[in-house]
């Protein structure tokens, strides 16, 4: 089993197409990546004022195309003069409030834009790789104890979640069809749970909403304070997605299938302890919490079982909740004294590597 930074050097000099690369997830995996040697190709909606994209001033580093995953014509054409080597599909609809708020365009970018990506790569030969990132909400949430593993039942009761299971559906289905007997070539889906760390800005997610509170010094409210989630930092998938990338690179046939990438499952937490531990990293004294009711459904638990990542690609956990904790909150205290964000996020990348599992 190769280590994260063996897995890493084997994109050096490599062609990588990431879809969502101006989202929060997919500018890291950008970064990290293009750190590495990779020549990465991202394909997104232009990316937002502010984000973690344009402050690491990412477009000068890889080659973007604005574009949307709904359009097949676009993409696929993208695709095509790109000839990537390997594919980390990343662009969603990611929010489970915004999906009730739009279901149609939710259905449509995650199931229709993840259908596009894949008819791109059945007809362009070049992909000998496709990591079909998901989401841990495919799982049908039965609020079970026990962490969900890959053969458990698909489904989901808000729009994201049910999206999110019929993209796996989708993706099965090509994998079956069309990828099973394509040779030298590997494709599999991810399922993650919850991320955190900085960069993130989309509304109505924990971090994003105590950091913006604390900045301006106001109550922070939460929906569900004692619903549990895998929180984990964004480089902990990211390291399992690279990982797994890799592998299917090498061994590609022998590696299709699910994985689940999430933190152990004895570490839960609440969001009222990714709140209150929010407050004490920043620092700051006085500020309240309060709980607002809300009438759309939320699961209350949700936990993965990592195992057969664990056991079949060497992949872990490296930072516990603690320390995921702090490096989250040091990299908005960072951005908020001004520090250069490509320094920051460059140095916990390094930190990350350099890392044992705590």
């Amino acid at each position: 089993m190769e280590n994260l930074v063996e897995a890493l050097d084997s994109f050096r000099g490599r062609r990588v197409l990431i879809t969502g690369d101006t989202g929060f997830k997919g500018s890291w995996l950008s970064l990290w990546l293009h750190q590495h040697g990779a020549q990465v190709f991202g394909y997104a909606l232009p990316a937002e004022e502010g984000s973690h994209f344009t402050e690491l001033h990412l477009e000068r580093l890889i080659q973007h195309e604005n574009g949307d995953v709904r359009d097949l014509t676009h993409l696929s054409r993208f695709v095509e003069e790109v000839q990537p080597e390997i594919v980390f599909h990343l662009a969603a609809q990611a929010l489970v409030i915004a999906s009730y708020d739009d279901p149609k365009a939710t259905f449509d970018i995650n199931i229709g834009g993840g259908t596009n990506i894949l008819e791109s790569v059945r007809v362009t030969k070049s992909v000998r790789a496709l990591v079909f990132i998901t989401s841990d909400k495919c799982y049908l949430n039965k609020e079970i104890v026990r962490g969900y593993v890959e053969s458990d039942e698909l489904g989901g009761h808000d729009p994201y979640s049910a999206s999110k299971a019929a993209a796996e559906l989708v993706f099965a289905s090509y994998a079956r069809s069309f990828f099973s007997d394509r040779p030298f070539f590997g494709a599999a889906s991810a399922r993650a749970g919850n991320v955190i760390g900085g960069g993130d800005w989309s509304a109505n997610r924990i971090i994003p909403d105590c950091v913006r509170a604390l900045i301006g010094g106001k109550s922070i409210e939460v929906r569900n304070p004692h619903a549990t989630r895998p929180w984990q930092h964004v480089l902990e998938p990211l390291s399992g997605y690279i990982t797994l990338g890799s592998r299917l690179l090498k061994h590609g046939e022998g590696n299709m299938g699910s994985w689940n990438f999430g933190p152990p499952e004895t570490a839960v937490h609440t969001v009222e302890d990714v709140t209150r531990t929010a407050i004490k990293e920043w620092g700051s004294g006085e500020i309240n919490v309060s709980e607002i009711s809300g009438k759309l459904h939320e699961a209350n638990l949700l936990q993965l079982n990592c195992a057969k990542a664990t056991l079949e690609l060497g992949w872990r956990p490296r930072w516990g909740f603690e320390r995921t904790m702090h490096e989250t909150i040091k990299w908005y205290r960072q951005f908020q004294e001004g520090i250069d964000t490509l320094t920051t996020s460059a140095s916990q990348l390094l930190s990350y590597e350099m890392s044992d599992n705590d």
